[in-house]
């Protein structure tokens, strides 16, 4: 366990960064440039259709594809809890209001909820697009080293953007690094998960105003050290970022006809057809 994990439902950057900078299997040798392309064609293609099948098949293609790279199956089911818990909450009561077959019926005084055939699709469908775009940027993310990472950040955004992602970015470990720490110390005193609500509330808000405090003070102290090495409020990458050759090419050309065909041809009904 990193020093900068606080759960393990939540995703290790340390972990992350480790698998991309390895760079042992095919894909963290492709063009950083194919796999964002890919991931904008992804994002393109859940947000256009509906169809519970199409997601369902481009859904088992990614996971092979993250399954091929070497990358933790796991870790990556253990990370799913967040965006499960996002699609629950967002999705658990618009899918009672969707028409459709009743499936089944559940009674509360005064109204009345009914669970429909529809309703199970949606709700199937959304949760399937969210496990869709974070498997792909896990993907992308531990197959793509940091500096060609922070290279590509630093091309595509204008300034000052670009400055405040990628310090905001690496900021982030030192933030989750402070906050597992205190856990630790909180675990090591008696606190956890058995207590009352009340007194956990309580440990939990102290350590987030302790976290929210001493944040301020690591980042005054960090643009400190920052600036006398040299840190003149411009921070550029010269990463050199590798540049697909053919096969990349036609492999974001093929992948974008697919999606043209899917969303010309295929019925956007939100069934399985």
């Amino acid at each position: 366990m990193s020093s900068t994990m606080i759960s393990s439902h939540i995703p290790d950057l340390d972990l992350i960064t480790s698998y991309a900078q390895r760079e042992g299997t095919f894909f963290s040798r492709v063009s950083p440039w194919t796999k964002f392309t890919g991931l904008l064609l992804v994002i393109l293609l859940i947000t256009l259709t509906r169809n519970l099948l199409i997601c369902g098949l481009l859904y088992l293609v990614i996971l092979g594809i993250y399954a091929s790279a070497g990358l933790p199956i796991k870790k990556l089911i253990a990370w799913y809890t967040l965006p499960v818990l996002f699609v629950i909450s967002l999705i658990g009561i618009m899918m009672w209001t969707e028409p459709g077959t009743p499936i089944f019926t559940w009674n509360f005084g005064l109204f009345t909820l009914t669970l429909t055939n529809n309703g199970v699709i949606l709700f199937i469908t959304l949760l399937l697009k969210a496990l869709i775009s974070v498997t792909y940027s896990l993907f992308f993310l531990m197959t793509t080293r940091y500096q060609h990472f922070s290279a590509m950040i630093y091309r595509l955004f204008p300034t000052p953007l670009d400055q405040i992602f990628l310090l905001a970015y690496r900021f982030l470990f030192l933030t989750l690094s402070m906050t597992g720490a205190i856990f630790k110390a909180v675990r090591s005193r008696g606190g956890g998960i058995i207590h009352s609500i009340r007194v956990q509330g309580r440990i939990f808000a102290e350590v987030f105003a302790l976290v929210f405090i001493r944040s301020f003070d690591r980042a005054e102290r960090v643009h400190q050290a920052m600036i006398a090495r040299g840190y003149s409020g411009k921070y550029e990458a010269g990463t050199e970022i590798p540049k697909p050759g053919f096969s990349g090419f036609f492999v974001m050309g093929a992948f974008a006809c697919v999606i043209a065909l899917i969303v010309l041809m295929v019925p956007n009904t939100g069934g399985f057809f």
